[in-house]
Order: structure tokens, then C-alpha cells, then sequence
């Protein structure tokens, strides 16, 4: 509490106080409505969790039981009988580790030519002031819709000489429209003064997207390196389509192998017992073996979507 008195020399009047300490502030509360809105968006979200976790908890369950116990259909979320057999026999398996390595070089070099491919051919989409603009972005939302098909494109595989070599993987797919579209909309967004300065202190078209534009597109660069990165990793159908040797498959081939019964068990080696267990488990086990890295990848770029797509960008 402060008061201020009358000066010395003036007639007394009645003194002014003010309360110097700090008011208390009301917090707002939610509403009803509101807050039933969060209890329902909460439950559901737990719910939509709760039913996409539990495939991969059940097959994670799986490959660490025993044979009795799964033919049982006794394993749901805690693995019973604990054995790791299959483990140790499919990670044994030479060619299970070479097929796994091509899965690695596949998706390394495809997702960089598609990131290539992509970001400039978005780039150069987005500037209003390009002739054709129109006609190009148009062929390439057609392409979304239409394809020449499947025997056309083996036809032509075929004919450029690319059969069992890694472009008949990573070139057909190397364009997402999708992702094109989507970098695309995110240049047009970007700051013209940042492009226009750089322009005057005498950069290029090429030294503008690669020392400005890339560096403050860091966000959506990552999202799509996710993005191809995932489809790269999980496709097979082309690998099996166009590649003929073992040696040449990406492990989803070799996964696939083994859900349709054309890798038996007795390949991997074992007497009696431990084939019925390897029988039993291996494709929870090699599910396991193969998504597991690319569930990895995620919480290093999660960031990026928890930031934004403007991250880093001046705003105008």
C-alpha cells in the first residue's frame, strides 16, 4: 500500500492511496461442451493408438515365443515360452543380411534421385512466370490418374536393358506427384524478397535454390525424405517383377518368399525341432527384422512436422 501526502505549504486534503500489490488475474474456464469435445478427442485417439499398436506388439509377442504357445494361440501382447531360435537362424542365413544390404543401397539412391528430381522440378513449377507452367503441371497431375499399365512398362524396362539392375527400381518411381505437389505449394509460398536479394548480389537460378532456398527448406526437404524413404523401403513388387536372381532381392522379397511358402524352412537350416519352431515364428521375425529400421528413422525427423513446414522462413 502506497499514500501520498499533501505537499508542505498546501491545504490539507485527504490523502490518495494505491495498492501497489499485483491483482489476482481470473482464469479462464472451459466450457461444457469444450471440455467434453477434449475428453472425446482423447479417448479416441487412444483408441485409434491402441488398435494400431497392437498388430506390431503382437507380432513383436510372436517372434519371441515358443512353437506350442503360438500354435496355441495362446500370445497376444507379452511374448510366452521365451525363444529367440528364429532369430539366431534367420539372422544366420547369409542371404538374409545380402538381400537386406540391397534393400539399404535401393532406398539410399532412389530417395536421392527422387529428392533431386523432385525439388527442382517443384522449384521450377512454382514460378508463376514460366512458360508452359500450365501445360507441365497438368501432365504431371495426369500422370496421377493414368499410366500406360503393367505390360507396357515391363515392355519398356525391358527394352532400355534395365532388367536385374537397381534402375529398374529406383528409376521407374522416381517422381511423386504427390510430394511434388505438395514441394511445389511450399516454394510458391516462399519469401520473393529473400530470392530477389540474392538475385541482386549476383547469384544464379542453381546458387539461389541450393545456398538459400534449400537451407530455409529444411522442413519439408526432411518430410519428403520420409516420405520416399518409407515407400522405397516397403516396395517389392517391382523387385519382383523385374529382378530374376536371389542375390539382386530387397529383404521385403525375401519376406515375401517366405509368407508364400517359396523359401521353406529346411533353407535355413536345423533338425527337426528347430524347423518346427522356425515354422512357427519366421515371419513375425523377419516383419519384425525389417520394419524395424525404418521405425527408427521416425524420431529423428518428427521434429519437422511438430515445427511446421515454414520452418525457418521469413515471414513477409
Amino acid at each position: 500500500m502506497v499514500t501520498i501526502a499533501a505537499e508542505p505549504g498546501t491545504k490539507p486534503s485527504k490523502k490518495t492511496t494505491f495498492d501497489a500489490r499485483p491483482t489476482k488475474t481470473t482464469a479462464i474456464q472451459d466450457s461444457k461442451s469444450y471440455t467434453a469435445f477434449r475428453i472425446f478427442n482423447a479417448t479416441a485417439i487412444i483408441l485409434i493408438c491402441a488398435v494400431t499398436l497392437y498388430p506390431f506388439l503382437n507380432i513383436v509377442a510372436q517372434s519371441f515365443s515358443s512353437e506350442g504357445f503360438i500354435n496355441a494361440g495362446q500370445v497376444n501382447l507379452i511374448p510366452r515360452g521365451f525363444n529367440i531360435t528364429t532369430f539366431e537362424v534367420v539372422m544366420s542365413d547369409p542371404m538374409f543380411w545380402r538381400n537386406y544390404a540391397n534393400t539399404v543401397i535401393y532406398t539410399v539412391v532412389a530417395t536421392l534421385i527422387a529428392m533431386i528430381l523432385t525439388t527442382t522440378l517443384a522449384y521450377a513449377l512454382s514460378k508463376k512466370y514460366l512458360k508452359g507452367r500450365t501445360f507441365f503441371i497438368g501432365v504431371a497431375v495426369f500422370t496421377m490418374f493414368f499410366n500406360g499399365g503393367l505390360i507396357p512398362n515391363y515392355v519398356l524396362i525391358n527394352t532400355l536393358g534395365m532388367t536385374n539392375t537397381i534402375w529398374a527400381i529406383v528409376l521407374p518411381n522416381a517422381i511423386s506427384i504427390f510430394n511434388l505437389l505438395v514441394m511445389k505449394a511450399f516454394f510458391e509460398n516462399f519469401s520473393t524478397e529473400l530470392e530477389e536479394a540474392a538475385s541482386i548480389d549476383g547469384l544464379t537460378t542453381y546458387g539461389i535454390l541450393w545456398r538459400v532456398v534449400i537451407p530455409l527448406s529444411k522442413a519439408v526437404i526432411a518430410t519428403m525424405v520420409l516420405f520416399y524413404a518409407v515407400q522405397f523401403w516397403n516396395a517389392w513388387f517391382q523387385a519382383f517383377l523385374y529382378l530374376d536372381r536371389r542375390e539382386l532381392y530387397p529383404v521385403t522379397v525375401y519376406l515375401r518368399n517366405l509368407l508364400a511358402g517359396a523359401t521353406g524352412t529346411e533353407q535355413l537350416g536345423g533338425e527337426s525341432a528347430e524347423s518346427t519352431q522356425i515354422a512357427s515364428n519366421v515371419r513375425a521375425v523377419t516383419m519384425l527384422l525389417t520394419t524395424l529400421p525404418i521405425i527408427c528413422l521416425y524420431p529423428f525427423l518428427q521434429k519437422y512436422f511438430v515445427r511446421g513446414i515454414m520452418l525457418g522462413s521469413v515471414k513477409q
